[in-house]
């Protein structure tokens, strides 16, 4: 299977190879998909090594001159480390650059909460003018730089590391950021799942089950018929999908009981396997 990284480059690449404004910027990361940039398009690739704050700058001088950059790095480098950048620099000016982080989750999970990526969504959705997309396969990784590119905003956009089974071939996302993927038939109970962990939400029988692709800004919900709401995230809860659905039923006079599944106020140091840390962290019900 393509992995979800090499399924948005290669898209990507299609699209830069007919706009030469595309620049696609790594702060020292490699991908079998990117050789082809290398060799083809070495005008539109450019690797700035261990500096991913440095990387936004450019980025941002870029965006001012007229470019459409995307700027590559695993997940918690991209984010947190470069928050005052990616504020500043991108936020505050509303600056169509994509930030491309990959690694969601316990994606990297031998390698320890340095690089879990767990408060993401948090930190990113907090930023004004920011749009945040999250692949739960390699369908909608392709489809998001498409999105990406005709954004005139920032964009983060979250690609697991593993290679997750499809779950959207065939399908044309455009809509409001929302798949549904089990609905009807009277369910009355409601699973709503991003990322990962939709896969395993699709495993629990006789309930309707969505996948928020988009997590901001959310699309349009209709919660006609549910009683029971549960989320699904491989995220700290706080900030996460949890508190994102708790604010639409909230602003949208709902008293409907919702539980949210994710990850406590913790940090975990262990190995073994990201579904042995699922486990752990109690993600797996």
């Amino acid at each position: 299977m393509e992995s979800q990284r090499d399924a948005f480059f290669n898209e990507l690449y299609r699209i830069a190879k007919k706009d030469k404004d595309i620049i696609l910027i790594s702060a020292d990361m490699g991908a079998p998909s990117l050789d082809q940039w290398r060799t083809n398009l070495p005008g539109q690739f450019f690797n700035v090594g261990i500096a991913e704050a440095n990387m936004i700058a450019i980025a941002a001088g870029l965006a001012l001159s007229g470019k459409k950059p995307f700027c590559y790095a695993i997940m918690p480098f991209i984010t947190l480390r470069c928050y005052e950048a990616i504020k500043v620099n991108l936020c505050l000016m509303n600056l169509p650059v994509t930030l491309i982080g990959v690694g969601a989750g316990f994606s990297y999970d031998d390698s320890g909460p340095t690089h879990h990526s767990t408060e993401d969504i948090s930190i990113m959705r907090a930023l004004p003018n920011m749009t945040i997309y999250n692949a739960s396969d390699t369908t909608l990784a392709s489809h998001f730089a498409q999105l990406a590119y005709e954004s005139p905003s920032p964009v983060y956009i979250r690609l697991d590391r593993e290679e997750l089974p499809l779950l959207h071939q065939g399908t044309k996302y455009i809509g409001d950021g929302i798949a549904y993927l089990r609905e009807g038939c009277g369910y009355s109970s409601l699973i709503i799942a991003t990322g990962n962990m939709v896969h395993k939400a699709l495993g629990i029988k006789e309930v309707a089950v969505w996948d928020i692709w988009r997590l901001k800004p959310l699309g349009k919900t209709d919660f006609s018929g549910i009683k029971q709401v549960t989320t699904f995230e491989e995220h700290m809860l706080a900030g996460g999908l949890g508190s994102i659905i708790a604010e639409r039923l909230i602003g949208s006079g709902l008293s409907i009981p919702l539980k949210r599944v994710g990850i406590k106020d913790k940090y975990y140091y262990v190995y073994g396997g990201r579904e042995h840390i699922q486990e752990v962290a109690r993600l797996l019900i």
